[in-house]
């Protein structure tokens, strides 16, 4: 079924939202059907419900793990936040592996996107929430990557008939789910939608509702680019953070240190990758002062963070299928 009968049926309950959401059906089609080769992977079996979940859980955690980030927690501290630390982080993505299966389970009965479907996994994600928050003593850990890769869980659950496991049409039919409204959500009051109409910037539901551009356009060709040139897995991973952080209007930063904070974040990132990206003597030097920059203005790319870890879970469908073997994005 077509992106834009997919949201017909939502948008005719809002005539005034009807224009905006066919606008961004027909990107989203566009993006999945156009000529140029998307990421793409023939898997000999479709992940389950449960290796989904582990996949999505090992994204958090190597994104945690990930060092060094600038600003960030990782291996060698908590960067810029004061209630978060490795030990914490990992628990977190523990505790949200069953959340992540609910949330693979039901995309895959209801088996396309639906106003019924984003509602039910808007349920499981706010219980995923709660997880969370019992995990880490009340510091939020995830909440922006439950939305992020719990949909893009959703999108490959739903895709997991297909042939050939695409990145783009995961993508699009996580999007395609974003775009209905959360009809029994509380109004949002977290740091990240403060700072979205504050700033008015798109934040991470913009993101996910458009595609997941910073994903599937910037972060996962960075990093199979950087490994194409020989870089180390490590240091690969960095610059696809990076990368990312390059132009993404991210909401952590701006919560936290206003325009100043992602300036710096921006044109830190950009320096870095100018220099030959984190592994060369340069980008090495470069990264150290972005990350004394950030430190000083108590500013941390989270955002940037949790598309990183969405970039990483794509990258495990491409290299893990059911049988254990591995292939890469044909990208």
């Amino acid at each position: 079924m077509a992106p834009a009968v997919l949201l017909e049926c939502e948008a005719d309950a809002m005539p005034e939202a009807k224009a905006e959401l066919a606008s961004r059906a027909a990107v989203l089609t566009e993006r999945s059907t156009g000529t140029v080769e998307r990421p793409a992977l023939r898997v000999r079996a479709a992940p389950s419900d449960a290796q989904l979940a582990r996949f999505a859980v090992s994204a958090l955690i190597e994104e945690a793990q990930l060092t060094p980030k600038p600003a960030l927690v990782d291996r060698r501290g908590s960067g810029a936040h004061r209630d978060l630390d490795l030990a914490t982080m990992v628990r977190s993505a523990h505790a949200l592996e069953p959340t992540f299966a609910a949330l693979a389970r039901t995309a895959r009965r209801r088996a396309e996107p639906s106003a019924l479907l984003r509602a039910e996994l808007a349920q499981i994600g706010r219980a995923g929430e709660q997880d969370m928050l019992h995990a880490t003593g009340g510091s939020n850990a995830h909440r922006g990557a439950i939305w992020i890769v719990g949909l893009l869980v959703a999108g490959a659950s739903m895709s997991g008939s297909a042939t050939r496991l695409n990145a783009s049409y995961v993508c699009m039919l996580a999007a395609q789910t974003a775009c209905f409204p959360d009809r029994f959500a509380a109004p949002a009051d977290s740091h990240g939608e403060r700072a979205r109409q504050r700033y008015q910037v798109g934040g991470a539901r913009r993101e996910a509702q458009d595609g997941f551009p910073h994903v599937i356009e910037i972060g996962l060709p960075a990093l199979l680019a950087a490994r194409a040139r020989g870089v180390d897995e490590n240091a690969a991973r960095i610059d696809a953070l990076l990368s990312i952080m390059v132009s993404l209007d991210d909401t952590c930063l701006l919560h936290r240190a206003g325009l100043p904070g992602l300036h710096a974040a921006q044109h830190g990132a950009r320096r870095i990758l100018q220099a030959g990206g984190s592994s060369t003597p340069d980008g090495h030097a470069a990264l150290v002062a972005l990350e004394h920059a950030l430190l000083s203005l108590n500013a941390s790319p989270g955002g940037a963070a949790d598309l990183l870890a969405a970039t990483l879970f794509l990258d495990m469908l491409a290299h893990r299928d059911a049988g254990g073997s591995s292939a890469s994005w044909n990208i």
